[in-house]
């Protein structure tokens, strides 16, 4: 039985859909837990919650997922929560509460924590977590650390970022060819082992010791594109685990670390595909009234 496990820690969030009614959980680092429990693979959360209705909900969809999160911090005051509409399938994001409470309350990750999140073959997280000034604390435990810069960074970020983070993954749809080549070199020479950048439709690209692989999109008629990148993210991270040797996927030879990061690029293709026929970032979806009562 599959041993391997891995930990997504950082943000958690509801999107809610204006032009709907509802509200679906969300955020980086809670979807990529919920993702890797869709690609079969046990994963944890750690996170920090307000404690109202809003918290209360995204808690008990992580129960339902079987997604272990008793390391969560619970904060009195809001939750997290984006607002959202589509148009033609594509996301638009029409504002949030950078977090809610999240932004306001440090991690003071503790040698429990620790020593809990040693347990894991990989940590993920992102820009939206309020986590960069603890990136050095998670790396004293030994366990590969993935990021996501999204669209947002610049030349002192990925610096201060790529020192602790072995895999980043940068959303490139916005710039030019040589642009992207551009950036993801920087972030190699700032330390990171693998550089992910994603192109949307036009597929994604590997670097890794100067090696440059492209892998095309998979297209698909979207219902919503909310999650795309992250299920991305999570099906290629998944993947190299699996194929890795006892799930340390920095401990294998070069020409089997291309092999895995082809094939774990394919797959993640494949998932966001798939994950583009969801409404929301993963489902789960309830109507937003039940954040504006006491239900």
């Amino acid at each position: 039985m599959e041993q391997y496990k891995v930990i997504g820690i950082g943000d958690n969030v509801v999107d809610k859909y204006v032009h709907q009614g509802m509200m679906y959980p969300g955020g980086n680092a809670l979807n990529f837990c919920a993702y890797a429990r869709m690609c079969g693979m046990e994963a944890s959360y750690l996170g920090k919650f307000g404690n109202d209705p809003i918290a209360q909900y995204i808690q008990k969809v992580i129960d339902d997922l079987e997604i272990e999160h008793n390391h969560c911090r619970i904060f009195e005051g809001e939750n997290g929560y984006a607002r959202v509409t589509l148009e033609d399938g594509d996301r638009v994001f029409l504002g949030s509460n950078k977090g809610g409470i999240a932004k306001e309350k440090a991690w003071d990750f503790t040698e429990s924590d620790l020593n809990y999140i040693k347990n894991f073959s990989v940590i993920h997280t992102s820009l939206n977590s309020y986590i960069e000034q603890d990136l050095a604390t998670l790396k004293k435990t030994n366990v590969p650390i993935s990021y996501d810069f999204s669209v947002r960074w610049n030349d002192e970020y990925l610096e201060q970022i790529c020192r602790y983070a072995d895999i980043s993954f940068l959303s490139c749809s916005h710039l030019t060819e040589a642009e992207r080549k551009r950036e993801m070199l920087k972030a190699q020479k700032f330390g990171s082992k693998i550089v992910m950048g994603t192109v949307g439709e036009n597929g994604s690209f590997a670097l890794y010791k100067d090696h440059w692989m492209h892998q095309p999109a998979v297209l698909t008629d979207a219902v919503d594109t909310m999650g795309a990148g992250d299920s991305y993210i999570t099906a290629f991270i998944v993947e190299m685990i699996r194929s890795s040797k006892a799930g340390k996927i920095f401990y294998s030879e070069d020409e089997d670390m291309l092999r895995s990061i082809k094939a774990s690029m394919e797959k993640g293709a494949v998932f966001a595909a798939k994950i583009c026929q969801i409404n929301g970032a993963f489902g789960h979806g309830t109507p937003t009234r039940c954040s504006d009562s006491e239900e």
